[in-house]
């Protein structure tokens, strides 16, 4: 996230700079009634994960102002500029002259909200300071999304995506996606889309704290506490491996021979069909599982004696039953196999999209999550909807990109009263846990939707979950106590009861009419079965602030299947982008097996599909209650894991004439070319980023005493590099190999040129040690099963508010003392508990 570069996740077209249609004015009627309706965003992001922010708020109603240097903002050579700029409003300002200065100082005043994702010493150079817009705008938000963080040993290391995750080890963590030995590259931004959306959570957050103090705060977010916010388990996982070496003993899904060791991979079996398009299965439940079983024929032959003791069976045998199971998908036709999944509820799959072509998904096209906006410059631009919908619609309509400059000189004229903060400001100098006094009820299972939540109890939210009398099924994801669902449940409070009981209902009920948010992720029909629905709770409490948090939908032809984050990698395209070639016919059974092994792959606990929705849930919790306070009452509020996993993948997916082709790996998973790609050392990986026109002269001089690239005809122009990048990344490869990565990263750092080493460990590990901890961005924590141990920091870091990191719960830890603020005596809990109404 390097400045002025679209460094994560994808690169910039040399030269391209795009121009794309006009946006309706601030006043237009359309937005009267939306969540952030009034609200004016000052945005000066030029990456990816200022991008994901942005937008957000755009379509969220926000007024968002593009601030652009001369030229435009690099945003523009991204293929998914019209779903990204949609909305806004366009002005050229230059920040480096005292003319820009003083326009953007006019706009500050009458602004809600400033964005920036330049480094801390751009920023600083620039003038561009939370200190400096506090003093022109009181009420001002201002948030800044860094690379690394504001302070810290690698504050100052080029902010771009792939040198967080190389550094961090996502790309040790992904190295079975690739056929070669060492890391692989992976070109899905989860770094981006962590810190995207993390600082839209600590916009939403001092907006909120906004309404009471009549003060606005700075925010920070980074894309290192953004992409470590979406392992789902694995912290706890490698927690456990460290602190009881040889009790517990952490096992791969495959062997260093391919073969499966991990029960999962049977029931999320992925596949080709007999006609050669590929399928993710859905079957993780034991009555789903014995179900496809019985689809294909098998189910008679796992009760012989030779198969009996199934998943505790030796490799050989392991890989022998995936080969069968294997064939049994194959031995029927993509239509076939719809006929099954349309006559037989208990049998779901997904087929492996990419590109535009996950877009088609009859899901998404049921709930009205493709939406085209007519570009006058482009044409017809098919994209994804608003993140969030209401009332089964977008929160705004389909609207085209700005051109460059087109409000300009309307916005560098504007003028703007000083801010009036208002009765009671003076009181709060100081602010402290911003969501302090919020009651959420969270009814959601395993991670994609509540941890959603669990994001809130580190910004002062209780959070109570109500759990079924053996706790939420992610507690038991890992033969250790607990070590699966540690994560999720941080900070809550845990009510274990029987909502299929009267009595349990009647809990519920009486805790709805004191809540303030309530988060419900149930298939469809199953919160009406419950007595949770959004109609009944509302009619309890009229005041709520109701989110549905789906799979799928709450109707439509998807919305009864179970979504796991492999089959929703398939559906919305990370597989595919990550595993370029994987989901393709393949000659015979030995590559059939080698794909299905890289593309199950891509969904590891660290980064995957569920830490991606999860996000999306917590924003838009945040968007409800905001929304709220401000008088705009949103029914029916709606996140899908299908739709927020596809907005991710936004520049790849959005649609039009001439769109310019998005960046994908190489064949080796090395990354997007000479100059944004991992290279072998003496000893290990570096990554080497340097793809901006203007970070060529630091390259070639900090290579000087090992190559002469400064004069090379080959290479003399950002054109030249790209026509001759094979014979570059050869040249820089012999280099590369000469020397340790420590040097590597040690000497171009201190060039100015983005190179770190790849770590080759668990992200995890590397987050949770010394160096992380002295850095911030882990913390110290208690919970009843690893007592004092260290956990992700707070994603967010608040000038004025604070936050705070607890540890997790036990099933039931909390039932008797809610009950007990419910006004139930001793002898009535006792009773429920001995009717099993209660845990």
């Amino acid at each position: 996230m390097s400045d002025d570069v679209v460094g994560p996740g994808e690169l910039p077209t040399p030269g391209a700079v795009g121009s794309t249609g006009r946006n309706p004015s601030s006043g237009d009627p359309h937005l009267a009634n939306t969540p952030l309706a009034g609200l004016t965003v000052l945005d000066l992001s030029t990456t990816l994960a200022g991008a994901f922010a942005a937008q957000f708020l755009a379509d969220a109603g926000a007024d968002v102002i593009q601030v652009e240097r001369p030229g435009g903002t690099a945003l523009r050579a991204l293929g998914g500029w019209p779903s990204f700029g949609r909305g806004k409003r366009s002005v050229v300002l230059d920040l480096t002259s005292q003319a820009g200065s003083a326009a953007l100082d006019n706009l500050v005043r009458g602004a809600d909200v400033l964005l920036t994702t330049f480094s801390p010493a751009t920023a600083e150079r620039l003038g561009v300071t939370p200190e400096r817009f506090a003093a022109v705008n009181p009420r001002l938000v201002s948030a800044s999304i860094t690379g690394w963080g504001s302070t810290g040993p690698w504050k100052d290391l080029p902010g771009y995506e792939a040198l967080v995750m190389a550094k961090l080890g996502f790309y040790h963590n992904k190295r079975h996606v690739t056929n070669r030995p060492g890391p692989a590259f992976i070109a899905v931004p989860y770094a981006s889309w962590g810190a995207g959306h993390t600082a839209v959570q600590g916009i939403l957050t001092a907006l909120l704290e906004r309404e009471s103090s009549g003060l606005g705060q700075h925010v920070q977010a980074d894309l290192v506490r953004g992409v470590g916010s979406l392992d789902c388990w694995n912290w706890f996982l490698e927690l456990v491996g460290q602190r009881w070496p040889g009790a517990f003993e952490i096992v791969e899904a495959f062997d260093d021979q391919g073969r499966p060791l991990g029960q999962l991979v049977f029931p999320l079996l992925t596949g080709p069909t007999k006609d050669g398009h590929w399928l993710g299965f859905a079957q993780v439940q034991p009555r789903l599982f014995r179900a496809f079983l019985a689809e294909l024929g098998l189910l008679e032959m796992m009760a012989e004696p030779r198969w009996r003791a199934f998943p505790e069976l030796p490799p050989e045998q392991l890989d022998e039953l995936w080969g069968i199971m294997l064939d049994r998908v194959g031995d029927r036709t993509l239509a076939e196999w719809e006929d099954v999944f349309a006559t037989t509820p208990d049998i779901s799959a997904e087929l492996f999209r990419s590109g535009p072509g996950t877009l088609e998904h009859p899901q998404l096209l049921h709930d009205g999550r493709v939406v085209v906006a007519e570009d006058p410059d482009l044409g017809p631009v098919r994209q994804l909807s608003t993140l969030v919908h209401a009332a089964g619609r977008p929160l705004v309509p389909a609207r085209p990109a700005p051109r460059l400059d087109e409000h300009g000189e309307v916005l560098r004229a504007a003028t703007a009263p000083a801010a009036d903060l208002g009765a009671g400001a003076g009181e709060a100098a100081t602010a402290g846990l911003p969501l302090a006094g919020v009651t959420v009820l969270e009814f959601a299972k395993m991670f994609a939707a509540p941890y959603g939540t669990t994001l809130l109890t580190d910004l002062g939210a209780r959070v109570i979950k109500i759990e079924e009398p053996a706790g939420d099924a992610v507690r038991f994801l890992i033969p250790f106590p607990e070590a699966a669902g540690a994560k999720v449940l941080q900070g809550k409070e845990s009510l274990a009861l029987d909502l299929g009981t009267a009595e349990g209902r009647q809990i519920v009920h009486e805790l709805a009419a004191r809540a303030d948010l309530v988060l419900q992720s149930f298939r469809a029909g199953a919160a009406e079965r419950a007595g949770v629905d959004e109609a009944t709770l509302k009619a309890i409490n009229p005041d709520l602030v109701y989110l549905h948090a789906p799979g799928y939908g709450l109707d439509g032809p998807y919305a009864d299947r179970p979504a796991y984050a492999p089959s929703i990698a398939a559906a919305a395209g990370p597989a595919t982008l990550d595993v370029p070639g994987g989901a393709v016919p393949q000659p015979d059974r030995a590559a059939v097996k080698n794909a299905a092994f890289r593309l199950l792959m891509t969904s590891s606990p660290s980064a995957q599909p569920d830490g991606v929705a999860a996000l999306g849930v917590g924003s838009a919790l945040l968007l409800g209650l905001l929304a709220h306070r401000r008088g705009r009452r949103l029914q029916g509020m709606t996140t899908t894991m299908l739709a927020t996993v596809n907005h991710q993948l936004t520049t790849w997916n959005t649609d039009y004439a001439g769109k310019p082709a998005a960046p994908t790996p190489d064949g080796d998973s090395l990354g997007y070319g000479a100059l944004y790609r991992m290279y072998r050392a003496a000893d290990g990986w570096v990554f080497l980023a340097a793809p901006a026109a203007r970070e060529w002269a630091a390259l070639t001089a900090a290579l000087a005493p090992y190559l002469s690239l400064a004069n090379d005809d080959r290479f003399a122009t950002p054109q030249a590099r790209t026509a001759n990048d094979a014979e570059l990344a050869e040249a820089l490869a012999a280099v590369f190999a000469g020397r340790d990565k420590d040097a590597w990263e040690g000497e171009l750092t201190r060039a100015g040129v983005g190179c770190v080493a790849v770590a080759e460990t668990a992200p995890e590990l590397t987050l949770m040690s010394d160096e992380s901890f002295a850095a911030g961005y882990c913390v110290t924590a208690r919970s009843p099963i690893f007592d004092e141990h260290r956990r992700l920091a707070p994603v967010n870091q608040f000038s004025r508010s604070t936050t705070k990191a607890d540890g997790g719960c036990l099933v039931g830890e909390h039932t008797d003392a809610i009950l007990r603020e419910l006004g139930y005596d001793e002898d009535r809990i006792e009773d429920l508990r001995k009717r099993q109404v209660i845990v």
